[in-house]
């Protein structure tokens, strides 16, 4: 069985990103409002009956923004840690909450979700891999640096989001405040392109297929130079930069996905399992 993946939106102005089977299907995040998720998956003829999940990295609000009208509105269960849901106030359902662990698997449906902690400066922060069967899609974003988890996982994978939030020399050259950028790298703020592109070059495992870049800061990044910096050395792996303004393509992940498939005109028959 296949995986589908799309960035709905990425960056610091929301993040949220969908893994999905034919039949169902998670988001991990929800930072942009209900009403545009739902616009953006009505873009790529993803239904919304397909969402089952919302799983909850942190609580920073740009991954959170959306959660409360998205999971009231659809009835969708929250998966959160609970020293993340203190930080989320009365906003949500209790009815819908279900609490999180580390290294926990969540089935939904086919898919298994598995939680583990990541470095980041919130409360109890998580990153995820989405199994179905075999193939494995890991949601790797705000991370302070690359952990032995982050490499465990990583290494599984058929395809990941990944973050890669600055450039060094913009961000050393920029306008930001001391303060800022030394919490941005300073271990639990956010993975710099060379770090990022250093895993993935060490620890890609041969049968990865896409590679996903995410969370591109807006003032210390450029899209170009990120996709340029991992094209060089990507061998065949298929490179997208996920944008803080739209929605990528839905990629195909699956064993003889050799090439990429774009769902959003439902050109290869896909429109049967919407």
């Amino acid at each position: 069985m296949s995986l589908f993946i799309t960035s709905l939106n990425s960056g610091s102005n929301g993040n949220c990103y969908y893994v999905g089977n034919e039949r169902e299907a998670i988001l991990v995040d929800a930072g942009i409002s209900c009403r545009e998720t739902e616009k953006r998956m009505a873009r790529l003829g993803l239904s919304m009956s397909k969402i089952k999940a919302i799983f909850v990295s942190h609580e920073h609000s740009d991954h959170i923004r959306g959660i409360p009208v998205l999971a009231k509105k659809f009835k969708l269960p929250v998966y959160i840690t609970p020293g993340t849901l203190l930080h989320m106030g009365d906003s949500l359902d209790m009815e819908l909450v279900h609490h999180l662990r580390e290294f926990e698997t969540v089935h939904i449906g086919e898919l298994q979700v598995t939680s583990f902690p990541k470095e980041h400066d919130a409360t109890e922060p998580h990153s995820f891999i989405v199994s179905c069967r075999d193939i494995k899609v890991g949601v790797f974003t705000d991370l302070g640096l690359v952990c032995d988890r982050l490499i465990r996982y990583f290494s599984q994978c058929h395809a990941a989001f990944l973050e890669a939030n600055y450039d060094d020399e913009m961000l050393e050259n920029g306008g930001y405040p001391y303060h800022l950028k030394r919490r941005i790298r300073g271990g639990k703020g956010h993975l710099s392109n060379k770090q990022a592109l250093s895993l993935f070059m060490t620890h890609r495992p041969p049968h990865m297929t896409h590679l996903l870049l995410a969370h591109l800061s807006k003032n210390n990044n450029d899209p170009k130079l990120v996709e340029e910096l991992f094209n060089n050395c990507a061998d065949g792996i298929n490179i997208i930069v996920a944008s803080r303004f739209e929605e990528t393509p839905v990629y195909h992940i699956g064993f003889s996905n050799t090439i990429s498939a774009q769902v959003g005109q439902l050109d290869f028959g896909f429109g049967a399992f919407l």
